[in-house]
């Protein structure tokens, strides 16, 4: 086994200044997803939400981003989850997009509220049949003792929807992660690493600087 101790590599593709970063976040982050879809990144829309219950305990998993204007960043899941019963005791929540081949991370602070059935529905019927069946599936976060009963229910879902018409489970939507503090992060040599950290003021952002 190698001395993970030892593992360590220079971080040295690119730089990052407040004087190079667009005035808004949302749009400096446009700029970052744009790049990072054009990598060939596995699952660039890949992020970590992290959330906590009402004792402080707190989650990580990773679930992807749907969509992001300058209202948030938004994603969907179970109402009934684990991560959605968090939410309901605790808004606040972080979002991490970890870009390695990129050195790059992005970290989002927030609050998160559902968004409208509308949106949500919007969504849903874009979505492939097999993952509106599994939606309807799926018990999330509840403990089952095998996957053949995953199976079953998926088997009884497509005889009960046989017709084709899969509609949105009342108990399934979206969450949308309104940010009050955006950290855009760049790996560089020496573990000197260049971080600029957006906070939000009102309606207004300001950026500085953060030592690594």
């Amino acid at each position: 086994m190698s001395n993970i101790a030892d593992l360590r590599k220079e971080y040295q593709q690119a730089a990052l200044d407040v004087s190079s970063v667009k005035p808004n976040p949302i749009d400096q982050f446009e700029t970052w997803f744009d790049q990072a879809l054009s990598s060939d990144i596995l699952e660039p829309n890949a992020m970590v939400l992290s959330t906590s219950d009402a004792n402080g305990q707190s989650t990580q998993r990773t679930v992807l981003l749907k969509a992001f204007d300058h209202k948030g960043f938004v994603f969907y899941t179970n109402y009934k989850s684990r991560k959605a019963k968090q939410i309901t005791e605790n808004t606040r929540v972080s979002l991490l997009f970890p870009w390695y081949p990129l050195e790059r991370q992005v970290i989002i602070q927030g609050t998160a509220e559902k968004v409208s059935k509308a949106e949500s529905l919007k969504y849903f019927m874009s979505r492939p049949s097999g993952s509106r069946l599994g939606a309807w599936v799926s018990h999330q976060s509840q403990i089952i003792t095998s996957r053949s009963i995953l199976e079953m229910k998926l088997e009884e879902m497509k005889r009960k929807f046989k017709d084709g018409h899969i509609p949105l489970p009342d108990f399934w939507g979206g969450f949308r992660v309104v940010p009050h503090t955006v950290e855009f992060w760049q790996g560089r040599p020496n573990r000197l690493h260049d971080r600029i950290e957006y906070l939000k003021k009102g309606p207004h952002w300001s950026s500085h600087r953060l030592s690594p």
